[in-house]
């Protein structure tokens, strides 16, 4: 009887905090899918609405375009000009050469690198450098979209916890002093999520549970990306931020799943022009998003219920400190070895 009843109230327990755990990630999950915000902030601003458009034009068009031509439409031909099968060819003597459908296949397999070459990666590269740019601008029109409605005016009253807190803070670090720390926040920042990046990318080689944690882990590296412009403008400090999203993992974890969900099982030049298609309206779903204000009663129910802050940027971090620890003793030794020169 005891045993059953230790078993029961286990169960009961673990059923309480996957409750308090899946409520948040539902809502995460429902916050990413509020597509209709997009629409919302494109017709208030005309600006966005162009930029937006510009980035559907050049990655939706033009890049997932080319790839459909190349498969659909290139490739193709290419097999109907140079067959791979005996019966295909025009003529069956040439089947008599060992070397003829070997040389069809070298062939294609040449013109198709070549339109990589000369197409695909140019413009993977000039897609990624330009959109990387709209998205800032994409994300800077959004935020401003958001002070012309009402509600907005009713939200900047009751700004979230992390701006207020802030307040004092930006205050104080004004000045030359206030810019170095900035700009060392946006190193570290830019080191840290590198760093981050590379171990997302390493779990994905893990057996078993490597394709899971890799999952888990690009829902918040995209979750993080896109809130990480609205805590840029509200000039919200790292270390606020990483704390934030670590006490709300589970939130962030289901505002990343739909952008995984879009890309995990295709190929990585599709994955990328769905992403870069799909990222400015989750970014722009972020910007309009109320969730600070929405979820900063549960970070109390999830404490009281064991259910704490994770981890999340533990290794990166620890990566990152060791790395600019290494480079400022560089510097010492450096500045010690001119002295005694």
């Amino acid at each position: 009887m005891e045993a059953s009843e230790a078993t029961k109230l286990l169960v009961n327990t673990l059923g309480a905090k996957f409750k308090l755990v899946a409520l948040p990630w539902l809502e995460g999950f429902r916050e990413a899918c509020c597509l209709h915000r997009v629409v919302i902030l494109c017709l208030r601003s005309e600006k966005l609405l162009v930029r937006t458009g510009q980035c559907f034009l050049l990655n939706g068009f033009i890049f997932l375009g080319s790839i459909f031509v190349l498969n659909s439409v290139v490739i193709p031909t290419l097999l109907w000009i140079l067959p791979d099968q005996c019966s295909q060819t025009v003529s069956h003597k040439l089947c008599d050469f060992g070397g003829t459908l070997k040389f069809y296949s070298f062939l294609r397999l040449g013109l198709v690198q070549l339109f990589y070459v000369f197409w695909f990666y140019p413009l993977y590269v000039f897609s990624i450098v330009l959109s990387t740019l709209w998205y800032n601008d994409i994300a800077k029109y959004g935020y401003a979209a958001m002070g012309r409605s009402k509600s907005t005016v009713e939200e900047n009253t009751s700004q979230n916890s992390m701006t207020v807190e802030n307040a004092t803070r930006v205050k104080r670090l004004s000045g030359l002093g206030g810019v170095m720390i900035g700009i060392g926040e946006q190193v570290y920042s830019v080191l840290l999520l590198s760093v981050f990046f590379l171990e997302v990318y390493a779990t994905g080689f893990l057996p078993y549970i490597g394709k899971v944690l890799n999952f888990l882990l690009l829902s918040w590296m995209y979750a993080y990306y896109c809130f990480e412009y609205k805590w840029n403008f509200n000039e919200v400090a790292l270390d606020k931020r990483l704390d934030y999203f670590e006490s709300n993992w589970a939130f962030f974890a289901g505002f990343g799943s739909p952008c995984v969900l879009a890309i995990f099982f295709l190929s990585p030049l599709v994955s990328y022009g769905i992403m870069a298609v799909l990222y400015p309206l989750f970014v722009l779903t972020a910007t309009g998003s109320k969730a600070e204000q929405e979820i900063s009663f549960a970070r109390y129910k999830w404490r009281g219920a064991g259910v704490g802050r994770l981890p999340i940027f533990y290794v990166a971090n620890n990566i990152s400190m060791w790395m600019l620890s290494f480079f400022s003793m560089e510097h010492s030794d450096k500045v010690q070895d001119s002295k005694v020169q």
